[in-house]
């Protein structure tokens, strides 16, 4: 495939993805598809390559009506042929030697540099508010990549920030590691998405500064 034709298809893909909220229900996911879907949002970039993300994969219909009330029953939790919860990673420092260190003991990092960009991280990690911006937003370069994802699969998604937060932890048993993020639904359409307005980029954008 030619250089045009790529960038004709990502672009594509781009342009109509949009969110989805009725699916076509009962409908299972094959399983190379999830992988597929699952390794492409992991190669979401991430400051200092530290992945500070966690996916809850509720594909179970039982996990998913105990999910709906906590998402304040959007139907879309329960139509949809997976939900991922996807969760940032308050302690991704704790990664730092799982992700360098096997480059170091290949000799592709130099010491020196290994032990220079430990101590940034653990400089960072001191403080509270920085591992919680982190967290959240890398987690959310992650769920972009996963939505993009499971369009160019053939999918459709819906990213979801209404539901009790504190209550799925408790009755999911998150960890005190992780922040959720954000709920994630990814199913067949079971009609086409609404068109949806964008504003112009002369009202989005300033050149150069305010």
């Amino acid at each position: 495939m030619s250089q045009q034709a790529i960038q004709s298809e990502v672009l594509k893909v781009l342009a109509e993805r949009h969110s989805v909220k009725e699916y076509q229900a009962g409908h299972k996911m094959p399983k190379e598809h999830l992988e597929q879907l699952l390794t492409s949002t992991t190669q979401a970039p991430s400051s200092w390559n530290l992945q500070h993300w966690k996916f809850v994969v509720i594909e179970d219909q039982a996990y998913k009506e105990k999910l709906l009330p906590i998402a304040y029953g959007q139907k879309q939790i329960v139509e949809s042929s997976v939900v991922i919860a996807v969760l940032g990673d308050l302690e991704a420092n704790k990664n730092y030697e799982l992700v360098f260190g096997p480059l170091l003991e290949a000799g592709h990092m130099p010491k020196e540099l290994y032990d220079n960009l430990a101590g940034q991280v653990e400089g960072a990690y001191k403080y509270p508010q920085v591992a919680r911006d982190e967290a959240v937003r890398n987690a959310s370069l992650a769920a972009m990549q996963l939505m993009i994802a499971a369009k160019a699969l053939g999918y459709e998604t819906c990213p979801m920030g209404g539901y009790d937060a504190a209550r799925f932890v408790k009755e999911f048993n998150v960890p005190e590691r992780y922040v959720p993020v954000m709920l994630i639904s990814v199913g067949l359409p079971a009609k086409p998405a609404r068109p949806s307005g964008r504003l112009s980029l002369d009202q989005v954008t300033v050149a150069n500064t305010f």
